[in-house]
């Protein structure tokens, strides 16, 4: 199993980067895991549009998904679309990006997939578990299994037992990060700090460690700190263009 970071920051792009969208590869399948902004262009410096066989989106923050339109405008608006691009979220997530365009223009692009949180499916190669974490909108945190490796997938969320159960084990652990110590208190419910994520990839006894949705100005070399304060395993930061091969 292969991971591409697209994009990793939390609420708006940085200047040159993105925000949070993953491509996981296993088999010559290509799944992309959230388009947050800005990922799109990244995504075409490595494959084309119609290369895309699957997209899970974990919760409906634009700096989760807002990519997905122009993925779906570059499949749909040339002379030999590619076959509808299956699309997983949960039940309404998607309804604000999709209405962007006119009605019926993205109409022979997609068939979404409506998952209910909890439950277990295949997408291509990939077994996928889901677990409802805790943040302002319904947030879906998911765990792909493909080739006897583990990725799991935080999405956006606060402190919960379910957090650590989806990473029970894993190879990887990618995991929401936003802040490096000190959660906001109108945010702790939602958002997580990576001396939390360090904490949650011991608890779970994931192999390695990846933090993402860091809020942009954040000192890394801080944030790497407080997850090691926490965690003695590898340590990263997703970044665009990293990658990282689970074998």
């Amino acid at each position: 199993m292969l991971l591409t970071i697209l994009g990793g920051c939390g609420a708006w792009p940085a200047a040159g980067q993105a925000c949070s969208g993953y491509l996981v590869e296993h088999d010559g399948f290509r799944l992309l895991v959230d388009l947050g902004y800005a990922t799109v262009p990244r995504l075409l410096e490595r494959v084309g549009a119609d290369q895309i066989d699957a997209v899970f989106i974990s919760h409906g923050h634009p700096d989760h998904c807002a990519d997905l339109s122009p993925l779906l405008r570059a499949r749909t608006m040339r002379d030999d679309p590619p076959a509808p691009l299956p699309v997983y979220s949960l039940p309404g997530a998607l309804d604000a990006v999709l209405a962007l365009d006119r009605p019926g223009l993205l109409a022979d692009a997609y068939v979404l997939h409506e998952l209910t949180a909890g439950g277990r499916f295949d997408i291509g190669p990939f077994r996928a578990q889901t677990r409802l974490l805790p943040h302002s909108v319904p947030n879906a945190g998911v765990r792909l299994t493909a080739g006897g490796r583990v990725l799991a997938y935080t999405g956006d969320s606060g402190p919960s037992p379910d957090r650590v159960e989806l990473a029970r084990g894993a190879d990887l652990l990618l995991a929401e990060a936003t802040y490096v110590d000190r959660v906001p208190e109108d945010s702790r419910r939602y958002l997580a700090s990576a001396r939390q994520a360090g904490r949650q990839a011991l608890e779970a006894d994931a192999r390695h460690l990846l933090l993402t949705h860091l809020q942009p100005g954040t000192d890394t070399r801080a944030a790497l700190a407080a997850a090691g304060a926490g965690y003695d395993g590898e340590i990263g930061i997703a970044t665009s263009g990293l990658v990282f091969d689970l074998s």
